[in-house]
């Protein structure tokens, strides 16, 4: 009787998992310890608090050269660390909680700014508007278009996370391409390039602030505006959506191959009349909202020029209440979307969408409120001073150029993006570090804002601690039901390493050239 030819046991090398997933098993169990962001400020707080102290005991001083705004001359100036322990530092910290929120104007900026974008988007109108522009898209060029999109999308908050990567899935389906290249595709622009837009967004607003706070560390005259990165953004995004693309192409959907599964039953295709109607709605109350922001700027002697020059761009009355004009051209175009769509039918649903908005923002605003009594407290001890010219002083004597310390905190952020996903906690406390080193050594604030937004972004693709990671894997195991964490990230890899050597040439060469980062 013939026997069956007996199945060797799987080797032990077959079991093992392969690098990339023990890689990111150590970063999940590492990532699972981290405490919350706030509890990591209230540390950061600690340690600010004996520091403070143990500086001030060793009589820790520095000397610098500053410029007198009323005679343009040079003088010379002591900074000592002042310790928060003491008498006094426990005064102050006692009767500044309060006026420390307060006076964190990020908060509000955030809270303006999302009263019209929270309309837009529970009325539907930026996911209605991504899903025109899929439509309409040709073949030819429809990863540009997603991609494009998808980049634009952050100006919506989750909108790009929980539309358009589902969308990229069903168009590229729909034409017969991989749905899972598709995704990639999608999540790429949305994560990958989240720092940057063609349009201000809220985040601006929070990172700006938290640029100027470091800035006046060394020098309380100087400030950038919500603009500052504008041209740098401008490029980014189409130099991105062809990087990404070609990623696409060349790289993601030649490994993939031919999709052979099951078409799953799709949703959401055509905008139905009534989203259309909101859409010529929405168009109506844009073209209202420019027409009545371009009679109280355009005009010669219009109120929101600057009085005295009558400039429109720099320290101007438009540009110090642009944030305004986002939430009334968001607040305007959703209400109108949501009348014509008829997901707006009486006032208390404006009400109600704008209560939604910022009651998510719970935990954003405690955070924020921690992250102020940081700011405070690290401003109060003059650490961040004294930091900043002990680091200047170092580097000029190391001869070490400042697009080195560029590139240093483009890499810093990356790796630390891998634990702390949030881009306004992260900056928070890299901003009071590294900004005030680089004013010290003649280079602009801007610049490191713009190397901010570099390091930020690309790895919010592969690490797992991104809060829609989970949710992309959801999304591909619609198409592979074998798909995992490791699908998305190896598919995500190319698309990091690219997206992070090819704008890192960017900034250098648009520092090493001199260009303006904005207005």
């Amino acid at each position: 009787m013939n026997q069956a030819p007996e199945t060797s046991p799987p080797s032990p090398v077959e079991n093992r998992p392969s690098l990339m997933q023990r890689v990111l098993d150590f970063v999940e169990v590492v990532g699972n310890r981290v405490p919350h962001p706030a509890v990591i400020f209230l540390m950061l707080i600690a340690i600010v608090v004996v520091l403070s102290h143990v500086m001030e005991m060793m009589g820790v001083t520095v000397n610098y050269q500053v410029i007198n705004e009323d005679t343009y001359e040079l003088e010379t100036e002591t900074t000592k660390a002042n310790s928060l322990l003491t008498a006094s530092g426990i005064r102050f910290i006692y009767a500044s909680l309060i006026s420390n929120f307060m006076g964190f104007s990020a908060v509000g900026l955030m809270i303006v700014a999302m009263i019209g974008a929270g309309v837009a988007e529970e009325a539907g109108l930026v996911q209605a508007l991504i899903r025109k522009l899929v439509i309409l898209s040709p073949r030819a060029i429809l990863v540009y278009i997603l991609v494009f999109v998808g980049i634009l999308s952050s100006v919506g908050a989750d909108a790009g996370y929980l539309v358009l990567i589902p969308l990229a899935g069903t168009a590229f389906l729909s034409i017969g391409r991989h749905p899972l290249a598709g995704l990639a595709a999608g999540f790429a622009a949305v994560a990958g390039a989240f720092t940057v837009n063609m349009l201000i967004k809220p985040l601006d607003a929070v990172l700006t602030e938290f640029t100027n706070d470091a800035i006046h560390l060394v020098d309380p005259s100087r400030s950038i505006g919500l603009t500052a990165n504008l041209w740098f953004s401008l490029v980014s995004v189409p130099f991105l959506t062809v990087i990404i693309t070609l990623v696409t192409e060349r790289i993601i959907e030649p490994r993939l191959g031919t999709y052979t599964g099951e078409k799953p039953e799709e949703t959401g295709g055509a905008l139905t009349p009534a989203e259309s109607k909101g859409l010529l709605y929405a168009g109506f109350a844009l073209l209202g909202v420019l027409v009545f922001f371009g009679l109280l700027t355009l005009p010669p002697g219009a109120p929101l020029r600057d009085p005295a020059s009558g400039a429109i761009i720099g320290n101007s009355p438009f540009m110090q209440g642009l944030i305004a004009v986002i939430m009334v051209l968001f607040l305007a175009t959703g209400i109108a979307y949501g009348i014509g769509a008829g997901t707006i039918t009486k006032t208390n649903d404006v009400i109600n969408a704008i209560t939604k908005a910022i009651s998510g923002l719970g935990g954003t605003i405690f955070l924020l409120l921690i992250i102020s009594q940081f700011v405070a407290y690290f401003n109060h001890t003059n650490m961040g001073t004294i930091l900043a010219i002990k680091m200047a002083n170092v580097l000029k004597d190391a001869n070490v150029g400042p697009i080195w310390l560029l590139l240093g905190l483009i890499g810093v952020v990356a790796l630390l993006d891998f634990l702390i996903t949030g881009a306004i906690a992260k900056w928070a406390i890299f901003a009071p570090i590294f900004v005030p080193v680089l004013v010290k050594l003649g280079v602009d604030p801007e610049a490191a804002l713009a190397a901010y937004r570099i390091g930020d972004s690309p790895v919010n693709m592969i690490t797992p601690l991104n809060v829609y990671f989970a949710m992309v894997v959801g999304f591909a195991q619609k198409y592979d039901k074998n798909a995992g964490v490791g699908t998305i990230v190896s598919l995500m890899l190319p698309y990091v390493f690219v997206i992070f050597f090819a704008w890192t040439l960017l900034f250098v060469a648009w520092y090493l050239i001199g260009l303006p980062w904005g207005i």
